[in-house]
């Protein structure tokens, strides 16, 4: 397995994952995702971080989606089907405990809107560009449409689906894709101003609070709120509770521990 097509580092109490396969667009392959379950598992069970950063090498492109090559053959290092292996990363990303952020440096397309779809926050350059382009292969874009039709509008996201036309960084925001588009000389400053923010908060707190989040997103309304307010008293029974309450009494700003 060539290690260098996932970059990973922890700095600052944040774990960042770049995608490098600059040549190829930063196109996923089955070694991609076999790194990125690995990353993730050094990140989650890692206590010094409390974000997770995900982005693309260079500055023309996040990810393109799949490499074409390694779909159509069916390859998976490990002996299994690449297409479940990418459906289930995008579950475990979807659910990851940490905050996610993605930083759009450039085109977005087909499985690499899966990978954005699946972090908490998404800030992009202004001028990169986000589709779903399967159509004009003869393919359709079956796992993405799972986040895109929780994040979207259906008649938005089928029209781009359907003609597999590239959208703009103000469509892709105006649809509710992404949360933030920057000018590109600003893309990094915003990205860290938000990772910043992230890693002064509790990290249990927004653990117990992603995980209850995922789990009531289907749930009926009266349920939801049951199961909702048995998890704020989770929530409420944490020392970074009591720290932040005591903190913000004491006109202080709090010290999480993550307990």
């Amino acid at each position: 397995m060539n290690q260098d097509v996932l970059l990973y580092h922890v700095k600052d109490h944040i774990a960042t994952l770049t995608i490098n396969r600059e040549a190829n667009r930063n196109s996923i392959n089955s070694e991609v995702i076999s790194l990125f379950n690995r990353f993730l598992d050094e990140a989650e069970n890692d206590h010094t971080v409390r974000a997770i950063l995900i982005t693309g090498s260079g500055d023309k492109a996040f990810c393109s989606g799949a490499d074409l090559g390694d779909l159509k053959s069916g390859r998976n290092d490990s002996g299994g089907n690449p297409i479940s292996g990418y459906a289930n990363l995008l579950k475990r990303i979807s659910k990851y405990p940490k905050p996610t952020v993605a930083r759009i440096n450039g085109y977005c397309l087909a499985g690499g809107m899966g990978f954005m779809l699946s972090c908490d926050i998404v800030v992009a350059r202004n001028d990169a560009r986000f589709g779903t382009p399967e159509v004009n292969v003869g393919l359709f874009p079956m796992m993405i449409g799972a986040l895109i039709f929780r994040n979207a509008s259906r008649k938005k996201a089928m029209e781009m689906i359907l003609l597999g036309e590239k959208l703009s960084a103000q469509d892709a925001r105006d649809m509710g894709l992404i949360t933030r588009a920057v000018p590109p000389q600003d893309l990094d400053a915003e990205v860290d101003n938000i990772l910043q923010n992230l890693k002064e908060k509790s990290p249990i707190g927004m653990k117990i609070g992603k995980e209850a989040f995922f789990h009531m997103a289907d749930m009926p309304l009266e349920k939801a709120l049951d199961y909702l307010s048995e998890k704020l008293m989770d929530v409420a029974s944490t020392e970074d509770a009591v720290e932040g309450l005591t903190a913000f009494l004491e006109k202080r700003k709090p010290e999480f521990k993550g307990k």
